[in-house]
């Protein structure tokens, strides 16, 4: 089973590398984006006993600094492609 969790700034943190994105989108002739937040992408492979409860302990103790982060999780089959965010 493939396991994928995002991790993105709490809305009222700041976030300096979306803001350096969203700087330099007009600059490279890219129009029409208003707002850019940056965040992490984490796929895990994991064995089928291991549970919602301990994917949320590794989300939240190792992949995700809950004091400023806030972390999505959810499951897809493991036959299904890697796809991009």
């Amino acid at each position: 089973m493939r396991v994928v969790v995002d991790v993105m700034l709490k809305p009222e943190i700041l976030d300096p590398q979306g803001q350096a994105i969203a700087a330099a989108l007009p600059r490279m002739g890219f129009t029409g984006v208003r707002d850019v937040r940056a965040g992490k992408h984490f796929e895990l492979e994991v064995d089928a006993e291991v549970s919602e409860q301990t994917i949320h302990q590794i989300a939240d103790t190792l992949l995700a600094n809950p004091v400023i982060e806030d972390f999505t999780i959810t499951t897809q089959p493991a036959s299904d492609p890697v796809r991009p965010a």
